[in-house]
Parts: structure tokens; sequence; C-alpha cells
């Protein structure tokens, strides 16, 4: 898979979490994609200080990611 087809996956993965993150008043963007493997994202609105954003970040949004594209290794997110 190309650098293009790993951003290209991650942006569907994203997508695909963008509603149920919205449904709560937050929202996620992509900041950037290091080697292929490690995902840099931006936690947005009500995301950002929640309690439970480290969880959505590992269970959700890196699960997911990693559905659409298996070779990324983690997901953080950028303060």
């Amino acid at each position: 898979m190309t650098s293009e087809e790993v951003k290209l996956n991650v942006e569907k993965a994203l997508e695909e979490i963008r509603p149920f993150l919205e449904s709560d008043g937050g929202n996620i963007s992509l900041v950037s994609i290091d080697n292929d493997k490690l995902v840099k994202v931006k936690l947005e609105g009500a995301c950002v200080g929640c309690s439970v954003n480290q969880m959505t970040l590992k269970s959700g949004v890196e699960m997911t990611i990693k559905k659409y594209a298996p070779q990324i290794e983690q997901v953080i997110n950028i303060d």
C-alpha cells in the first residue's frame, strides 16, 4: 500500500468515526501520518478535555483506522 493509499484509508476511517464524535459535540481531524505507521490526530470540540477521550482514541479511533490500514501501529492525539 502506497503512502497515498494509507492516507486515503485513514481518511475513510475518520469519516466512519466522525458521526459518532459529532453526536457528542466533538470532531477529529488528521494531523499527519509518520512512516505509514503512526497516525497523529487532533480531537476537537467536546472531545477536548473529555474524561474518556483516551479510551475513545484507542478503542474507537485506533481500532477503526487499523481496520482500514492494518499497517498503522499507533494513533495519538496532538493537543
